[in-house]
């Protein structure tokens, strides 16, 4: 529809509207300030109009048509250009759109995150798109647009920028505190929590400038392929391992890995070259896993036992078992436990050698037995 001039009745008359190229945009400033009386205005139903006079917000006017006439609307009497005879009104009106602005694309990096269940760090990025829509028209036009003529895609670049940092310290903030794995947070496991978390933050930056974020759509987070590849080895082996019985299932995810590396090796080298380059990490966590089972012998190796010629069955620190009661005492001539004297139970042992004796004298070196 744009701006028209044309003469009805020997007035000249202006229609004020929209034009039809400008019906997305956010805001619309009609070029020309200078407005005569009786001057028609027509606004949409989906916007509002607002009057401006040196920066000042004087008045809107509703979903309709108006004609512009002082004398029935009384804060246009403000807008007046006596030098003019008063048949002139001298102002800057802005359409705004009130409707919602639906598929509003977005995407940031998030930054580097560590994950909890691994200890490496990783990059997320976060993309989908949103909804939003103007609130309170004077205070969008005042603090967004900044009364210029501002283009549609300059203003959506900044909000979407303000939108955007919000969102990238949302969502670090509550995996930070949360402890999620990255895995399930890229899976989409927590999706609607983090959704709703960050919207809450992000109204909370927006809506000082007189506009709500109504909803998001296609909410993604996910990080890079390498580090997910990644994240997916480390986790799949702590899963065997722990499947496995610790060191034990730990050697044998290293022996399986080494053969399939030494398999892809072969068909990628087809010599036994390719092969132990495709075994090489298997081998070392082989290596790694036969150290670590050393080692868990040798902490769980049982305490010595001492046998001496005196002893038959023997017990840890070198104890015997009386004859008697049974229990399980020191060497000695009597029981402290049933005061008999302490005839062990068992076979003999050479006082020499100390060797078994089934005898009177001993089979290896011929000491008496008595």
């Amino acid at each position: 529809m744009g701006i028209l001039d044309f003469v009805k009745g020997g007035v000249k008359e202006l229609a004020i509207a929209r034009p039809d190229d400008a019906k997305d945009f956010w805001v619309y400033k009609h070029p020309d300030q200078t407005i005569p009386m009786k001057a028609q205005l027509t606004v949409d139903q989906d916007e509002v109009a607002l009057f401006f006079k040196d920066g000042q917000f004087v008045g809107s006017f509703a979903a309709g048509r108006h004609t512009l006439d002082s004398s029935n609307i009384p804060f246009l009497g403000q807008l007046i250009d006596k030098f003019t005879g008063g048949n002139v009104f001298i102002a800057e009106v802005f359409f705004v759109n009130t409707r919602e602005m639906p598929g509003i694309k977005f995407g940031t990096s998030i930054g580097d995150a560590m994950d909890p269940q691994t200890g490496l760090r990783v990059r997320l990025m976060v993309h989908g798109e949103f909804s939003a829509r103007v609130i309170d028209p004077p205070k969008f036009v005042i603090g967004l647009v900044g009364q210029r003529a501002s283009t549609n895609d300059a203003f959506v670049s900044w909000f979407k920028s303000l939108l955007q940092k919000t969102i990238k310290d949302g969502i670090a903030e509550l995996i930070v505190k949360q402890k999620w794995p990255m895995l399930q947070v890229t899976s989409g496991a927590y999706t609607d929590e983090i959704e709703q978390t960050t919207l809450t933050a992000v109204r909370k930056q927006i809506e000082p400038y007189g506009v709500e974020i109504i909803r998001f759509g296609d909410y993604t987070i996910s990080m890079d392929q390498a580090d997910k590849d990644r994240l997916d080895k480390l986790v799949e082996r702590a899963a065997y391992i722990n499947m496995s019985g610790g060191m034990a299932g730990y050697q044998q995810l290293a022996q399986a890995e080494m053969m399939m590396g030494a398999a892809e090796g072969m068909k990628k080298g087809g010599d036994g070259g390719g092969a132990f380059q495709g075994a090489g990490i298997g081998m070392g966590f082989a290596m790694a896993g036969q150290m670590g089972n050393m080692m868990n012998n040798v902490n769980q190796a049982p305490p010595a036992q001492v046998r001496t010629p005196q002893t038959g069955q023997m017990g840890p620190g070198g104890q015997v078992k009386c004859g008697s009661c049974n229990a399980m005492v020191a060497p000695g001539k009597f029981c402290p436990e049933c005061g008999k004297v302490l005839a062990v139970a068992g076979p003999k042992f050479c006082s020499n050698c100390g060797k078994p004796v089934s005898g009177k004298f001993c089979a290896e070196c011929g000491t008496s037995a008595a």
